[in-house]
Order: C-alpha cells, then structure tokens, then sequence
C-alpha cells in the first residue's frame, strides 16, 4: 500500500437484538433497507467512494449470508489487485463452542496479523449498521491537519436526546477534553458516530496492553478512549453534517426508510456523485394496475401494485393485490399483501404473506408493529 495510506475496518458482529425477529437468522448489516439495500452497504459504498482500498469486515453473529454478501468485493469495486474486502470473523473461544469478539477493541486486536501485513500508517475502525454518507479522505485530512493521534467522527443531536448517546466533550479548539458514556446531564450534544481513525503503530501499543489487561472491557469508548485522554494524547472531534441514523431499533428502521419519501432527505441515495453500490438483483420492472391508488410511495423494481399504497416504501419484489391497502407502512423483499386486506403502521418481514382481509398494524399506535410470521386471511 502506498505510504499515509489507510485501512479500514468494519465492526459488523453485533447481536441487532433489539431488530427482534429481523436479526434471528440474519446478522444486523445484512438486514434490507430502502427498497433494495443492505444497511452493510453503506460504509461499504463510502469507502470505494473515498478511495480506501482495502476493508476488514468482522463478522461474528448469524453471519452467514453476511459473509457470503460481502466477500463478493466487485459490488463495491473492492476487488481489483492489491485491494478487496475481507471476512474476519472471530478466531479466539470464548468457551468451547463459541469463536466470539469479546468487545469492539478485542475486535481489532484479534486481526492485528491482518491489518500489519498492509503496514498502514493510519486505521479507520467503523460501525456496519448506520446508514450515512461520509467522505472519509476529507475526515483523514482534518486529522493529519490537526497532528491528532485519534479523530472522533461526531454530530449534533437535539440536547434532549444526548443522554442516549457516547458524548464529545471539547474545547474550542475541537479537541476533546472529555467523553462521557450516555451521560445523564450532558455538556454537550456531540455524539460518537462510532467512527474512528487512529495512527495505527500508536493504537497497536495500546491493544496489546489491552489484551493483557484482566480488568479491561476490551472496548474502545470504555477502555481505549478513556485511556488515551488519560495519557493526554490528541483527540480531535470531525464535525459531521448530513444524514445519520443508527437503526437500532424497529421504529428507527421504519423511520429511516419513511425518510426516503422527502425530496429533501440528505441521504439522497440516487446521488451519482457518491453512488451506495449494492447486489445486483436481476428482476422485471414494477407494475403498477389500472386501478392502483399510489400517492407519496417508495416502489422498487419487481413490485406489483394493484392496490392503494400511501405513505409507504415497497421493497423489491412486493405485491399488494387489488382492494388492498398499504399504509404508512414498510414492506420488505418479496412480501405480499393479497386482496383487501390492511397494513398500517407496520414493518413486515422478507417474504411475509398478509393474507386475504386480514388486517394488521394500528393507526394510532405510538410504536411501529413488526410482522414477521405469516399472517392468514379473513375469509
């Protein structure tokens, strides 16, 4: 790799417990988002965009598909000589059945081999499950600009929100004096996106301090941060303006695809400038019918509507039959809603059936409803 070259790693292995039923089988970044997307390949498709030309992808939960998805690197054009992406999934037991990550910085120090055999001279560590667009050569300049041994990619949050989040505690200066773990009364409303860049050599001394380390989380805003502030090296906050959201939960998720449907929305994913590359899925064009009733809608390739869909994202392969209604709601891959029957303030699963006249969801319902089972009609 070229000297100043950077590498980066995504930590992909989380559980997405709180996605319920979405995640039982399938590993959070793997999970379908804005019609024919996964959440994976957003930083995926922003490093091809800034010009990174290897990735690290640590796998650990349900991560089949996963690492079947990923380690097809053309997607992203991450597969041309000297470049490529990279399944890394655990390779130390927890027990004796389980190969597990013990935190996100045992993550990286499981592949310290992997990552020195590039010698980069910086290391960008990511999460796999936000969707964003961020050009990180223009964050590694601020860092080189600001001599920093670590930069902290953050954004603005509503004050009243802050609580919920990892905070920044900087000076006028942007560097950070402080970071408080979802503090109860914030200082600030700087939120971690959980994106780092480091000088790698510096970082390696500190992982393998870390792995000995019997009273360590192994974990980057418990154990690594804390010490580096500790040790009064140079962390600086990357202010970070545009789309971000964490889709951690079923009602992010659905919020997150709703905001598709705002022809203002930042994320903007039909940007040829910054393209969110993805699989391929050859399938037939949408059809919409004669007597279709579509208004503010989201419809992917291969959908089929005959139906009335407001308000809502219809992912590929979708159908809602004639007389039946899709509103203010989320259909993933291959659903299909037959006749007259109602979804409404809902999410449902890949390849769910809603079937005929039977109704699911709640207009008035504070939390979005999550259909993940087969749904019989109402005769």
């Amino acid at each position: 790799m070229k000297q100043n070259s950077m590498l980066a790693m995504i930590l992909a292995g989380g559980r997405g417990s709180r996605l319920h039923e979405l995640t039982n089988k399938v590993a959070k970044p793997a999970v379908s988002y804005g019609g024919k997307y996964r959440i994976i390949d957003f930083p995926l498709s922003n490093c091809a965009n800034s010009g990174i030309d290897v990735v690290g992808v640590l796998t650990q939960y349900e991560s089949i598909l996963l690492n079947s998805y990923v380690a097809a690197g053309r997607r992203w054009g991450l597969d041309a000589r000297e470049s490529g992406v990279y399944v890394l999934p655990p390779r130390e037991k927890a027990d004796a059945n389980l190969d597990v990550y013990r935190g996100t910085a045992d993550a990286i120090s499981q592949n310290i081999d992997f990552i020195d055999s590039y010698s980069p001279e910086y290391l960008l560590i990511l999460s796999g499950d936000h969707i964003y667009k961020m050009n990180y050569a223009k964050m590694l300049a601020y860092h080189r600009e600001c001599n920093a041994d670590a930069t902290i990619a953050v954004i603005e949050v509503p004050m009243k929100e802050a609580s919920r989040f990892g905070i920044m505690n900087t000076d006028e200066t942007g560097r950070i004096v402080e970071f408080e773990e979802k503090p109860p009364v914030p200082k600030s409303n700087l939120a971690s996106m959980g994106i780092y860049i480091f000088n790698w050599k510096a970082l390696r001394k500190l992982l393998l301090a870390d792995m000995k380390d019997p009273n360590s989380n192994h974990d980057f805003g418990k154990d690594i941060i804390p010490t580096m502030l500790n040790e009064k090296k140079n962390l600086f906050a990357y202010k970070f303006k545009g789309y971000w959201k964490d889709v951690g939960t079923i009602d992010s998720l659905w919020e997150a695809n709703m905001d598709l449907l705002d022809k203002n929305n930042e994320l903007d994913i039909h940007d040829r400038s910054w393209n969110i590359y993805t699989e391929d899925v050859p399938t037939l064009p949408q059809y919409v019918g004669p007597d279709a009733d579509i208004s503010r809608a989201f419809i992917t390739q291969g959908c089929v509507v005959e139906g009335e869909v407001k308000n809502s994202v219809l992912f590929t392969g979708a159908t809602v039959a004639p007389g039946a209604k899709v509103i203010d709601s989320v259909l993933m891959p291959g659903v299909s809603v037959e006749e007259g029957a109602v979804v409404q303030r809902a999410l449902v699963a890949d390849n769910v059936k809603i079937g005929k006249n039977a109704v699911v969801g709640d207009a008035k319902s504070e939390h979005i409803e999550l259909i993940s089972k087969r749904v019989k009609g109402v005769e």
